[in-house]
């Protein structure tokens, strides 16, 4: 594995050419589940800069609801690529991946996978925020106590696989569905089909800030892909890293990177 480099160290050119900004929410730009002031403050930032911001997350239809209205983003993908939510005048429009199923067609199936994961993992429980979801099922193993280790996250997601769903690994949580969709190919078809974004051309535009093993497609994918400090605790178990890194982790760090990228425009 090639250890990524300061952010420091990212081309000024590059940085001066950056149109889009991708990134994870939790432990990306927050810090022990809370939006600091400094991460939203560069989320600001980016849109006076005219540079389009889209959060890319796990987080709930009910949670994209909201950030689509209220945060300054041009859209948001959710549920690890179910859909991307985003306004179009005083409007909320939605974007649903084609291959996301429909939510009562999966339900029952993610019940019965979520309580097999849970008797066979001591500690884990669902996600506060399940309820609020349409197309998977969130497992929490670290957003509150009993914090458990990774290595039980990591079986969670065997459990997941072996039952034929899909299942990715956050700072916080297993999410398991069932669909051939990512947050990466959602990514795509909502930046190309709602905001103008090339996929060849737009490529060297187009930045990825991320944490965590289920960013790997994203850090995979974009060259210009930075991960905050706290995603090293991760690097034992990722084949693609990211290509930079910041010094500071959590939503200070998304700041650092913001406030490197703007100061070369």
């Amino acid at each position: 594995m090639r250890p990524p480099k300061p952010i420091s160290e990212l081309g000024r050119a590059d940085a001066a050419g950056i149109r889009y900004a991708l990134f994870d929410i939790d432990d990306t730009i927050t810090d022990g589940g809370s939006l600091p002031e400094e991460s939203y403050s560069a989320l600001w930032a980016l849109r006076r800069a005219g540079i389009l911001a889209v959060p890319v997350t796990g987080r709930p239809a009910g949670w994209c609801d909201l950030i689509a209205r209220q945060w300054p983003v041009a859209g948001v993908v959710g549920e690890n690529g179910a859909f991307a939510f985003y306004m179009k005048g005083e409007c909320l429009e939605r974007l649903f991946h084609p291959a996301a199923p429909s939510p009562d067609s999966s339900r029952e199936r993610l019940a019965l996978l979520g309580d097999r994961a849970m008797r066979e993992v001591p500690g884990l429980r669902l996600a506060k925020d399940q309820p609020y979801r349409l197309f998977d099922i969130a497992l929490d193993f670290a957003e509150e106590p009993p914090v458990l280790p990774l290595e039980d996250a990591l079986r969670v997601k065997g459990i997941c696989e072996a039952s034929g769903a899909r299942a990715k690994v956050s700072s916080i949580h297993v999410n398991a569905w069932f669909g051939d969709y990512d947050k990466l190919s959602m990514s795509e078809l909502f930046l190309s089909s709602v905001l103008g974004w090339d996929p060849i051309l737009s490529s060297r535009e187009t930045v990825f800030f991320g944490d965590s093993p289920n960013d790997e497609p994203m850090f995979r994918r974009f060259e210009l892909s930075c991960g905050v400090a706290n995603v090293s605790r991760f690097f034992d178990v990722m084949e693609y890293p990211p290509a930079y890194i910041t010094q500071r982790p959590f939503g200070a760090g998304f700041a650092e990177a913001c406030g490197f990228i703007l100061g070369c425009r």
